[in-house]
Order: structure tokens, then sequence, then C-alpha cells
């Protein structure tokens, strides 16, 4: 989305992609819960779509569960994404705006001289020199180029979610609604997930907080789970990896660099959902770098327009429920029993967190004066 903005913007773009095909490996549950969302940025092409979804149901510890359903007007429905052809359309769309796609090329230093960057790079195995006023880095949570650019991105381990997942073949999976599983031992700090994926498949995942975490974990939790829900699921691929939980960075921006996406923290401390997000982010970063390139100034001041229009479009959001993550990690498994087992009976129909929340409080109040929501409800 960045390429594609800075594109269209006038700019000589181009992108690189360290793997030799767009769309591989895929490190996503891939899941996008509000159809227009997506609508709104890009689009839509109909293979990018795995399946569509028409609800959540959510399980307590105590294998509880409570369901919430589409509306009459579909507005809580979603998407499962098939990213190898979301990826990929999304970079034919860049190409088409006029910018060039290096595949199989990974950046191998950054080092700023003359108002210039000066990237060193390996394509294809073969030595790479690139020049160019401004950088746009999402290179996702490890991030070189905001280490090379002397932006501290470090998190604490707290602020990370350790993920695994596995694509699961299963026919007995409900393609219809997306389902999450809480409680500290099926998932410590975090939560598991099962997303349909159309023809009996389905993503199988389970994220667990960093600070609760150790080597391996993850995945022995998940294969727990495998044989706990579902026995006779068949897997197909694995993925791991991590997703910064922190809320937004004090700053993405530095003298001819931008941060987009996991490497600028943008995605959801709560649920660790960052499409959206990301997607909002290229744009802004793509729009702002035409601007800044084409008046001649590409200092950390002329790029303060980025992180002004973040705030107001992903940052404030970030921030809300960064708060809404730190009491779900204060719950018991009793109290999310609680919680869960109160939403029997009530119209869950097109919530969104903060009505959720409201809901909750009413029927918990004991519970949630105690971890402090009614300060959390005025945030949200």
């Amino acid at each position: 989305m960045a390429a594609k903005a800075a594109a269209e913007s006038g700019l000589n773009a181009l992108l690189l992609e360290k793997r030799q095909e767009i769309g591989e490996a895929i490190r996503c549950a891939e899941g996008i819960s509000f159809r227009s969302e997506l609508y709104e940025l890009v689009r839509v092409q109909p293979d990018w779509i795995s399946s569509e979804v028409h609800g959540v149901r959510m399980h307590s510890p105590n294998n509880d569960s409570v369901s919430i359903d589409v509306n009459s007007k579909g507005e809580c429905g979603g998407y499962i994404l098939e990213r190898k052809c979301f990826d990929r359309g999304l970079a034919l769309q860049a190409a088409r705006a006029g910018a060039r796609i290096l595949v199989k090329t990974r950046a191998t230093g950054l080092v700023r001289k003359d108002g210039m960057w000066r990237i060193a790079a390996s394509c294809g195995g073969h030595p790479l020199q690139i020049e160019a006023p401004l950088v746009i880095g999402a290179d996702g949570i490890e991030s070189k180029t905001a280490r090379w650019a002397g932006i501290d991105t470090r998190l604490k381990l707290e602020d990370i979610m350790v993920c695994a997942q596995f694509l699961v073949a299963d026919e007995g999976i409900d393609q219809d609604c997306c389902e999450f599983f809480f409680g500290n031992r099926i998932a410590p700090g975090g939560y598991a997930w099962i997303f349909p994926k159309g023809r009996g498949l389905a993503n199988v995942g389970i994220g667990i907080q960093g600070s609760q975490s150790g080597p391996g974990k993850a995945l022995s939790l998940l294969e727990r789970f495998m044989q706990d829900k579902m026995p006779r699921g068949r897997m197909l691929q694995m993925v791991t990896g991590g997703i910064p939980t922190s809320g937004p960075m004090s700053s993405t921006t530095s003298d001819g660099i931008m941060l987009v996406g996991d490497a600028a923290h943008q995605s959801d401390p709560l649920t660790g959902g960052g499409i959206i997000n990301a997607m909002r982010a290229g744009i802004l970063a793509g729009e702002t770098a035409g601007k800044a390139v084409h008046s001649g100034d590409v200092s950390r001041a002329s790029l303060k327009g980025y992180e002004d229009r973040c705030k107001i479009a992903i940052d404030k959001q970030l921030k809300r429920r960064y708060h809404a993550k730190n009491l779900f990690l204060k719950l018991a498994d009793e109290d999310l029993n609680n919680l869960i087992g109160s939403l029997h009976g009530k119209d869950l129909t097109s919530m969104n967190t903060r009505s959720l929340m409201s809901v909750l409080f009413k029927q918990n109040p004991r519970m949630l004066w105690r971890l402090g929501v009614s300060n959390l409800i005025e945030r949200l």
C-alpha cells in the first residue's frame, strides 16, 4: 500500500521483497473482522477471499460458550483472506500504479550520506546499491530498517504476543464463524483461535503473552489444544512468529525514514490483528512521502504529518485497546467464566469493544470495579 500510494503521488517507487514470492510465507491468521473496513481501502478481488464468516463464538475456560451473530444488515460479517492472493494482488496494484518490484532482494545495510540513503542489498545473490531520499520500513516486528536508522523499537516481554498456527483439515470445522478460546491453561495471557477457510480447512492458532512464554511453549500448547478440541484434525502447514502488542510508538520517523505496520507497532494490542492498520499506515506513509520528496524536504520535521495522521486514524484506537489488553491480563479463569457466562441471553449483535465492555460492566459490577474498568470504559 505504501509503494502504491507513493507511485500514485508521482514518485519513483521501488519495493524490495526479501522472499522469492510475494505472499509467502504466511505468518497471519488472515482474519478481517469488518468487511466494510477493507472496502474503504482497496478494490477487493474475489480470489483474495478464502471464506466469509457471519459470527463469533467465545469459549470460557470451563467450556461455556456464547455467540455473536451478524445483524440483519450484515455489518458484523468478516472475511478470512487468502493472504497469498491478497498480498500479490496488492503488489499488482502497486506495480500498475508505477512502482517497481524486486523479489528475492534483501536489504543488508542502510547509511545516510549527503541527504540520501544508501541501501546495500542482495538481489538474487548479487550485490545491489540503491540511493533514495526516503525509505519506508515495512519489515515487521524484527525491523532492521528501524535499527539501522536509530529508531528504538525494543519491546517488553509483556508487550509481545508469541504465536503458533497450523493450517488444519477437519470436516467438523464450523465454517460459518470464528471461534476464540480463553483460559490460562489454554493460552496464558492470550487466546486460541479457529478461523475457517472453507473446504474443510481452518487456521488454528494460539497466542500467549511473551512474559509467560518460553522455548517452544506456544507450539506445545497448540499441540495440546489440537488434541483436546480437534483430535481428528490433520496439520498441513505450521508457522510461528511474534506480534507487537505495545500500543503506539512514541516516534515512527527519522530523517528520510518512516515505519509502517508491525515495524511501527501498529497491530491491535488486544487481538494482535494488524492487516487494516498496516494498510491505512501504508497509504498515509506513501502520500506523505510524495509531498516530502516533491518539496525537497524529507527531514523528520517534514514527515511529522505522517505521525499526526496516524494519531487520528490508528493511534487513538491502539491506546484504548492497550488499556483493554492490560485489563484482560488481570483476569483469572474464574473471572473469565463469569464474564462470558454473564453474556447469555443478551443481544450481542453488532457490538463493538465499548458496548461489549459496557454490558460486561453492568452484569459484573463488583468484579470490574475491582479491576478499574470504570476508567477503561471512559477511555474506550
